[in-house]
């Protein structure tokens, strides 16, 4: 079973597993709004959105950036789907892509992008580990093709 988490979207409204149910989810997780990679792949679910909700799916991206970065993050990329802000990465924790990473050197917490497709029933599907942002959105057909 997928965690279970209490969020807010980039609206204020609040999110939890439960409101999930009834229908695939594709949840991703990105470090940061605006950022060159976390953009691309903003911008590839964004484009894929209407191909992937023919096939019963639904995006929901989580970032540790506020509910106010998330709705300029929405507007400067005509973002079409839900922004969760994880301010105090409780929803990243529970899924166990809250880590350690390094940079030039230096340790810091941070998020591990990952994606994972949450079933109707609120179980885990597919996990991906290895994101492909540019072509994410094709990253996930080919997965359910195969």
């Amino acid at each position: 079973m997928a965690p279970d988490f209490r969020s807010t979207t980039q609206d204020g409204e609040p999110l939890t597993l439960a409101d999930l149910k009834g229908q695939r989810t594709i949840l991703y997780f990105y470090p940061k709004d605006n950022t060159s990679g976390c953009t691309l792949e903003a911008q590839s679910l964004r484009d894929g959105r209407d191909e992937l909700a023919r096939r019963g799916f639904r995006i929901i991206g989580v970032s540790p950036d506020s509910e106010r970065s998330h709705r300029n993050f929405c507007t400067k990329h005509a973002l079409n789907f839900t922004l969760l802000a994880d301010t105090d990465h409780s929803v990243a924790e529970a899924y166990g892509v809250w880590a350690e990473k390094s940079m030039y050197g230096r340790k810091y917490m941070g998020i591990l992008r990952t994606t994972f497709v949450i079933d109707a029933e609120g179980r885990i599907e597919k996990i991906f580990e290895k994101v492909d942002t540019k072509n994410h959105y094709s990253q996930i057909l080919k997965a359910y093709e195969e």
